[in-house]
């Protein structure tokens, strides 16, 4: 079976960024060949609405039959304000917290983003699966796309 991978919006912008680009591609490429199934959300699609067109046409490129879409419900919002009350992160990092919930709720096998302050941080992790944990909810894997580099032999 497939990995699901939950992708933050970092990752698409992560793409066309010097910085990034040379794990982020190689992570397009994987899911372009079908390896991966990515989990993309209302929550990605909204922070996307201004992004530039290369970003939005990446997203349209994707073939369709690896790419679950999943909507905000209550329950995400309400995992993200637990997280929010448990000090994982402060208020303002609230669509951080329903990427996370998001992930956790649908059952992703990884959470894929270049955000190392709010997102992929130990500590936060850390806080993230305590919060889990504690409401009955499994762990979630946050990894940055770096991890999913395929080395040859």
């Amino acid at each position: 079976m497939k990995q699901r991978i939950y992708l933050d919006t970092s990752v698409f912008g992560g793409f066309f960024d010097s910085e990034f680009e040379e794990y982020t591609k190689p992570l397009f490429l994987r899911i372009k060949n079908q390896e991966l199934r990515i989990i993309y959300s209302s929550v990605t699609e909204r922070e996307l609405e201004n992004a530039p067109e290369r970003v939005k046409q990446l997203i349209r490129g994707l073939p369709l039959d690896v790419v679950e879409f999943i909507e905000v419900t209550e329950d995400s919002v309400e995992l993200a304000i637990n997280y929010i009350k448990e000090n994982v992160v402060g208020k303002t990092s609230f669509d951080d917290c329903l990427h996370i919930a998001l992930a956790t709720l649908h059952k992703a096998d990884y959470l894929i983003s270049w955000n190392f302050k709010h997102i992929v941080n130990v500590e936060r992790i850390r806080g993230y699966n305590s919060v889990n944990i504690k409401l009955g909810y499994s762990t979630i894997d946050i990894r940055s796309p770096r991890e999913f580099m395929k080395y040859e032999n």
